[in-house]
Parts: C-alpha cells; sequence; structure tokens
C-alpha cells in the first residue's frame, strides 16, 4: 500500500495528505478509546505509518512526534494517580512503539534524527521501568517475558552497541540529566526565560506595553503615514519597530511582546517550488522527443559498424615455421637454464609497412628465474582448463541422470489405455442389402 501510495504521489498529492492524515488520526483516537477489540488495527496502522516513511511520504518529525504520544499521552508517573488512558496493566504501547522502530527505526542512524532517536530512547527505557516497577506487578503476577524481550529486541536493533538503563533509578536519572541540558540551552534562547519563578511551578511574566502608549503612537503613526509610504500599521501576528530601538511583536489578543535588539527572533519562511501543471504544449513536445528518438534509433541500426583493428592476424604459413623452433626452444629451455646456461629464445616480430607484412627474428636470452615463472603459468593455466573440463562434464553427467530420471518416472506414470478401449462399430461398406434385411427374397 505504501508503495502504491508513493507511485500516485506525483499525480495526486491529495491523496498522500488524506492518507497521511486518516493514518495520524486513526492512531491519536485509539489512544483515547483504548479498546482491546482494536488493538490488531493499531498495530497495522503503525506498521503503514513507518513504510510511509520508508517510502519519503512522511517526515522523520512525523514519526517522533508519534513515538513521544505513545509515551507521554496520557500517561501517569504517580502510582498513587494512575491514568485512565495508560493504566499500568496496559503494555500495549510498547508493542506499538516496537513495531513503529522495528519498521523505520534502523534507518535514524546518523545526523539531527540519530541524536532525536538517542534523546527518545532515554525517554523510552524510563517509561519502560516505570511500568516494570509497578506494583501491579509481583510474584503472583510478574512481568511478561514476551514484552521484555521485545523491547531488548528492538533496542538492539536500532542500536547495538549501546548499554541500556537496568533499574528505573538509573533510567530516571538519565532523563533529569537530559532535561537540565535542555533547560539550560533553552535559557540562554529565550529572553523571558525566568528560572526562578520555573523552579516554584509558575510561568515567568510577560511585559506589557502600556495600551494608551501604544494607542497614541497608533494614532500619530496613521497621520505621518504618506500616500507613497508603505502603510506601517501592526496587524495581529506582524512585527513593527519602535522608535525606542525595540522589536515589538503585536499578537492577535492584543498584548505586544517587546525585546531587545540582541534578542531578535529571525523567521525563516520556506516556500514550496512551483507545482507541475500539465498543458498541451507538454504533450506536442513528448510526441516530438519520442519521434526523434525512434528516428535516430532506426538510422543507426542501419549504419555499418567499422572496428579498428589493432591486432594483425598472423599467416598461416609462416605459423607452422615459427612454431616448430618456438616448441623445441620451449621443452628444452628449463633443461638449460638448471646448467646454468642461457640459450637465446627467438620471437618472431611482425611488422606491417602499408600492404606489405614484414616479418623478423629477435633472439632474447633467457635466465632461469624467466624459465621457471613461464613453466608455471603454463601449469597454472593447464590446471585451470582441467578445472574447467572437470565441471563442464559435472555438469553434463548431472543433466543426463535428471533427464533419465525424469523418462523413468515418466514411464511409471503411463497409464495403460488399452486395456478400457472399447471396440468400435464399424459400418458396413457399399450399401445394405434389402432383401437381407426384410426377408423378402425368392420363396423357394
Amino acid at each position: 500500500m505504501a508503495n502504491l501510495i508513493a507511485g500516485l504521489a506525483p499525480y495526486h498529492e491529495d491523496v498522500v495528505v488524506q492518507v497521511v492524515d486518516g493514518v495520524l488520526e486513526f492512531i491519536r483516537t485509539d489512544m483515547e478509546i483504548n479498546f482491546p477489540k482494536y488493538n490488531q488495527r493499531r498495530v497495522c496502522m503503525v506498521k503503514y505509518l513507518g513504510e510511509l516513511y520508508n517510502f519519503r511520504l512522511v517526515d522523520s518529525a512525523v514519526i517522533f512526534k508519534t513515538l513521544y504520544s505513545f509515551i507521554t499521552f496520557g500517561v501517569s508517573y504517580d502510582n498513587d494517580m494512575p491514568s485512565l488512558l495508560d493504566p499500568p496493566p496496559h503494555l500495549f504501547r510498547l508493542r506499538l512503539t516496537c513495531v513503529l522502530l522495528d519498521t523505520c527505526g534502523q534507518y535514524f542512524d546518523r545526523g539531527s534524527t540519530k541524536r532525536k532517536l538517542d534523546y527518545f530512547l532515554i525517554y523510552f527505557q524510563k517509561y519502560l521501568w516505570f511500568k516494570k516497577a509497578s506494583p501491579y506487578w509481583d510474584m503472583d503476577c510478574p512481568f511478561p517475558m514476551s514484552i521484555d524481550m521485545m523491547v531488548r529486541d528492538s533496542l538492539e536493533l536500532v542500536r547495538p552497541k549501546e548499554v541500556f538503563s537496568q533499574s528505573y533509578l538509573e533510567a530516571n536519572q538519565k532523563a533529569e540529566k537530559l532535561n537540565d541540558e535542555f533547560k539550560e540551552k533553552l535559557s540562554g534562547l529565550l529572553p523571558f526565560h525566568d528560572p526562578e519563578c520555573e523552579d516554584e511551578g509558575e510561568l515567568a511574566p510577560i511585559k506589557e506595553v502600556d495600551e494608551e502608549l501604544s494607542t497614541s503612537q497608533n494614532k500619530t503613526s496613521e497621520e505621518e503615514t504618506s500616500p507613497s509610504q508603505p502603510d506601517t500599521r501592526s496587524h495581529p501576528g506582524s512585527q513593527s519597530q519602535d522608535p525606542n530601538n525595540q522589536l515589538t511583536v503585536s499578537i492577535s489578543d492584543g498584548e505586544d511582546l517587546t525585546a531587545s535588539p540582541e534578542h531578535e527572533v529571525e523567521f525563516e519562511m520556506k516556500q514550496k517550488g512551483p507545482k507541475h501543471m500539465t498543458c498541451p504544449e507538454d504533450d506536442d513536445f513528448m510526441a516530438a522527443f519520442d519521434k526523434m528518438l525512434v528516428d535516430n534509433i532506426q538510422q543507426r541500426s542501419h549504419e555499418t559498424l567499422k572496428v579498428t583493428q589493432t591486432d594483425i592476424a598472423v599467416p598461416t604459413n609462416y605459423k607452422s615455421q615459427v612454431r616448430k623452433p618456438f616448441v623445441a626452444a620451449k621443452d628444452s629451455m628449463v633443461e638449460q637454464t638448471s646448467e646454468g646456461n642461457s640459450p637465446p629464445l627467438k620471437f618472431a616480430l611482425m611488422t606491417k609497412k602499408g600492404n606489405k607484412t614484414q616479418f623478423s627474428t629477435l633472439d632474447l636470452n633467457v635466465s632461469q628465474q624467466f624459465a621457471t615463472r613461464y613453466r608455471e603459468r603454463e601449469m597454472e593455466e593447464k590446471a585451470e582448463k582441467e578445472k574447467m573440463k572437470q565441471l563442464v562434464l559435472e555438469i553434463n553427467e548431472r543433466q543426463e541422470e535428471e533427464e533419465q530420471a525424469l523418462i523413468e518416472a515418466g514411464k511409471s506414470l503411463i497409464p495403460n489405455t488399452n486395456r478400457e478401449k472399447k471396440i468400435k462399430y464399424q459400418h458396413q461398406k457399399g450399401a445394405p442389402d434389402a432383401d437381407l434385411i426384410f426377408g423378402s427374397g425368392p420363396k423357394k
């Protein structure tokens, strides 16, 4: 199904959007319902979401949002106040997380997605050990071993060399340490972050500009605006520059947030590329291009390909004259080199000048090392030929055995049709004898 949707994506983009929205809505709705009747379908939907990511139909952000929703949506880490959406005996969210990690988790192995998966695994281990440390599981009702082994296999698949937590205390410490690192990074990025109020469990106050001052500034700006200048009035969700060199961000509810230029926020808008629209000119162009391509192929098929000959063919009469002394020299080459003599070896050098072929003889001194290597190379070539010959013979023998076995099996399965063959009635040739049939012959 994911492959089918990927094939339809370039032609029907709305189909992909509807399918992905339907899958995500079903996953979220089933987490709210939490009815065991739909568990099998929930597994199929989560598996389908992972396959959509494998075919590049959804982004990695969608996968991580779904993973975090499994371990955070309606989850309570207080044993005294269990959640109705995720009670302690329910372990199906662990299975859904493992299914999604098994489907597409192996692709998060580099870049930012690798760091995101490492962060998620820390929180996932905390959720797992909180489930295992629940008072619901005891000696009479232990934690299911199948769930534990399934989670372990999924974690080893995505991070085979990672050392995971062995207790809830260790997993909780890792999660708290990661939270502290995120708080330090956010404190330097957010201008309105107040750690004192956060420690007390309250939100930091938002600085507000006097309403009267803002309305008076808006009136003066409207009066000073000329037709040749662009309108600088503030709209809900827009930005404006105050005379005090402060950046004012207007919100839809009428409140203004002021920030110094040191904490200016840069907004980057990503525009989608132009959408391809089919037109008759494109069809005409493709038809002309296909016709030109076919004509070119047909024209090249009738052309004769001329191959340049780099090697010169040796005449048959001269080859027989050169081969006899060369074979004799080759047989005695190793023996003479072993005695210390180095007889010259004759080679035939063939040159071609114009249309005339010329031959000349070259005498080369042969050393013992050259002769030994030459003999070894010949032995290797001979052994390779023998090996190939043996393989061909074995293949032929095996084919003959298989054909013989098929023939024997076919003979045993041939039924005897003569036993049940009925004798057909043979019609009389010529005209029938009426006297013989009706008995109207001459009376005696």
